[in-house]
């Protein structure tokens, strides 16, 4: 799922939380529960309601820091990977397992 810009808020079990993302795979949403604990937030997920039976199970996923917004976190460099490196943009979005090169250091080839 791409990046959103928009900071959203609601309600999780009675608690307010800025959302981080929402229609999450169960993996997906266990990667990023893990990683926003890893970095001290509090996070609380909710089961989707399925549009029909067949559909997959989804997830909406928010921390309780109102004042987080991933976008801001990401590109600021305040979060870090499960093994204690900086977070980049890939890492979030689980295109890759690295966080080097850096987008400086990548060769591009025309």
């Amino acid at each position: 799922m791409a990046l959103s810009f928009k900071h959203t808020f609601g309600q999780i079990d009675g608690t307010r939380v800025s959302f981080v993302e929402s229609n999450l795979t169960q993996k997906r949403m266990e990667f990023l529960k893990s990683l926003l604990e890893l970095n001290g937030f509090t996070v609380l997920v909710q089961t989707d309601a399925a549009k029909d039976e067949s559909a997959q199970v989804s997830f909406t996923l928010g921390v309780t820091d109102l004042l987080f917004n991933a976008v801001i976190w990401i590109y600021d460099r305040r979060l870090k990977t499960l093994d204690g490196r900086i977070l980049t943009h890939e890492y979030w979005e689980q295109a890759t397992d690295s966080s080097k090169p850096q987008y400086w250091e990548q060769n591009l080839k025309s």
